[in-house]
């Protein structure tokens, strides 16, 4: 098939998600176009499948803001006519679903037929898509997709309570490739990290206020004060000046690296012991995922869709958002003895492998042969 995808080039969920997608689509022998206005991070590597086209936003006095969703729909426009897409992919509902939804109505004028799938990831939906300013045109392009999907069932339920959506939404869950995301042998640089033998802990996101990332660090606070740890802090946003004066604060500066935006993630999860994911809300948890498929077990909170992918007891523990003290406790006892630990990493790991791209990919491939006709 020759499929268009649509995504943000960002370090975010759905962008990732979206590359990898794509770039087991063409692994697999088909034609995908990624359409977006920069090169994704994560499309790092030469396909012969994959064509990247940039939408360029032409820059006028007249306009206050670059109409960036009228450039992006006369660049589907142009990749559905000139590569004949058999079908749109696009992530992330604002505002990619109204545009694809333009871009078929012009196609349609030629005769053209462009079934568009829209994948909603967790914001579009639960924060920004409520907004009143946008909700009618989220509802309406949603609505207008040919076919839906959601990456957990959790977020399913939360657009079905929030939006007038009158079509199914499949839930079609994120994925992990343990090609990539496995533990690593990395002893020397962890020997490095935590010369003292301390255990370490381990936090990823993009530092903004739903990520709870103060609550990290005093989960981490209470925890070092039992067992000698050090934090690895991986991304950054607009609360890291915050998180810092906090760290000072509680005079554990010493014992926290902050480690900025990092590509290869994977290779510092395979130093750690234990993820911390607190968040307010996730709609899947993919940064959990992806510890957990490099032996990292998760401490987290129970909201959005993150029991669907830490099992409680099992692959680590859910606690209520910001129950800090919960939290910390379950770390100590994971933490507290070698031979727990070393179950729960195992455990974590097996759940991971549920996750497999192989196992996701023929999911996706079905949809898109259900929705395009060409089963």
């Amino acid at each position: 098939m020759n499929i268009g995808i649509v995504c943000y080039p960002t370090f975010g969920g759905s962008g990732v998600v979206a590359t990898e997608l794509g770039k087991a689509l063409a692994g697999k022998g088909h034609k995908v176009h990624f359409i977006t206005y920069r090169q994704p991070v994560r499309l790092d590597s030469f396909s012969e499948n994959i064509s990247y086209h940039e939408v360029k936003v032409p820059e006028y006095d007249l306009f206050e803001y670059p109409p960036y969703e009228t450039a992006l729909t006369s660049t589907l426009v142009d990749a559905a006519r000139f590569h004949r897409l058999d079908i749109l992919h696009v992530h992330y509902a604002i505002p990619h679903a109204s545009a694809a939804y333009l871009a078929r109505q012009i196609l349609s004028q030629d005769g053209i037929k462009l079934p568009v799938v829209t994948t909603l990831h967790g914001t579009d939906i639960t924060l920004v898509g409520k907004d009143p300013g946008y909700e009618p045109v989220v509802s309406f392009a949603i609505n207008e997709s040919d076919g839906i999907t959601a990456v957990s069932k959790s977020l399913k339920d939360d657009t079905m309570q929030n939006f007038r959506i009158r079509k199914e939404i499949e839930v079609i869950p994120n994925f992990i490739d343990l090609s990539r995301f496995s533990r690593q042998p990395r002893d020397h640089f962890k020997k490095f990290i935590a010369p003292g033998g301390e255990k370490i802990l381990v936090h990823t996101s993009n530092f903004r206020k739903v990520k709870r990332v103060d609550d990290v660090i005093r989960v981490f606070e209470l925890v070092q004060k039992k067992i000698p740890s050090k934090l690895l802090l991986i991304g950054d946003g607009p609360e890291r000046s915050s998180i810092e004066r906090l760290c000072r604060e509680l005079s554990v500066c010493d014992h926290i690296s902050f480690l900025g935006k990092q590509e290869s993630v994977e290779e510092i999860l395979s130093l750690c012991d234990l993820f911390i994911m607190p968040s307010e809300t996730e709609s899947f948890g993919l940064a959990a995922l992806e510890a957990m498929a490099c032996q990292v077990p998760v401490i987290s909170s129970d909201s959005g869709g993150i029991p669907e992918v830490n099992i409680n007891g099992v692959t680590g523990f859910l606690s209520k958002v910001g129950d800090v003290k919960s939290m910390a406790e379950n770390a100590l006892y994971i933490l507290g003895d070698s031979k727990r630990l070393t179950l729960f990493k195992s455990n974590a790991m097996t759940r991971a492998k549920e996750f497999d791209i192989l196992k996701i990919l023929p999911l996706y491939e079905r949809f898109y042969e259900k929705i395009s006709g060409k089963r």
